[in-house]
């Protein structure tokens, strides 16, 4: 496992587990899956309603709570400063935990203009030791600016949609100036990269799944990265992309093959929904 240290020095696993749509009770179980195989880091949010069985995966584990890395989000509708400290409580009681290691926004919503006002809860929970480290989802550069003039914590991170058909390089060249890491939601693109013909060669020139390739350009481009599974062998599958390096042909490949194609939501475009 690699190890990213975050612009307050708090260290975390450059690999997680996404639990998007993944239900209370089923996480407990897939939870558990990926701590065996090593995984140490999960990433929830409010708006996913399974941060009950992430904790219960966590008292479970006979991982130390310290070792683990657990994730949080805000979402759209509880955006404000009282109502975003209460969500954080809320959260935190679902979850069982006395802390959190990270909490972000989860989208900026700028439309309602409240993103500023949640993130200074966020810098609140912070400094009050409830929360290791802060930081944004879906945020774009202009969003980020804001916060820059606004607020006083920079965000350690931003969770953006990233994968070899969204590539990000704008914004994972202004954050990597700010010492803002880029953490890749869908990294293999709901799948729709799986089936490229240049990474295909890829994967067999390495002997790795598609996949795995993927997930360790990811890696190599300095990101943290957080594919979701709930097949214990496709988890296992994911955490095996350490034993490896791809070239600087293979980087240079992918590189060529950015579409500018997102799967989800423009930041910008995203409500309360």
């Amino acid at each position: 496992m690699n190890y990213i240290t975050l612009n307050n020095n708090v260290k975390m696993p450059q690999l997680g587990l996404g639990v998007y749509k993944v239900s209370d009770e089923a996480a407990i179980d897939v939870i558990s899956a990926a701590i065996e195989t090593g995984y140490r880091s999960i990433d929830t949010a409010q708006f996913y309603e399974n941060e009950r069985g992430v904790g219960e995966a966590v008292r479970r584990s006979n991982v130390a709570r310290e070792d683990l890395f657990i994730t949080t989000k805000v979402w759209n509708s509880h955006q404000g400063y009282h109502k975003t400290l209460a969500a954080f409580n809320e959260s935190m009681e679902k979850l069982g935990l006395d802390y959190l290691d990270l909490y972000l926004i989860h989208w900026p919503t700028p439309m309602y203009d409240r993103f500023v006002e949640t993130y200074k809860a966020l810098e609140k929970l912070y400094k009050d030791g409830r929360v290791k480290a802060i930081g944004v989802s879906n945020f774009h550069q202009e969003h980020l600016e804001r916060l820059f003039d606004e607020c006083e914590i920079k965000p350690v991170l931003n969770q953006v949609e990233c994968h070899p058909y969204l590539q990000q390089k704008d914004l994972k060249a202004f954050c990597s100036e700010h010492n803002i890491f880029i953490e890749s939601w869908s990294p293999l693109a709901r799948g729709g990269v799986l089936e490229d013909e240049v990474i295909k060669a890829i994967a067999q020139k390495h002997h790795k799944t598609v996949a795995q390739i993927i997930l360790r350009w990811h890696i190599q481009e300095n990101s943290i990265v957080i594919p979701k599974s709930v097949t214990p062998s496709r988890i296992r599958e994911n955490f095996q992309v350490f034993d490896f390096t791809l070239d600087k042909e293979d980087m240079e490949q992918i590189a060529s093959i950015d579409r500018n194609e997102r799967t989800g939501r423009d930041p910008n475009e995203m409500d309360m929904l």
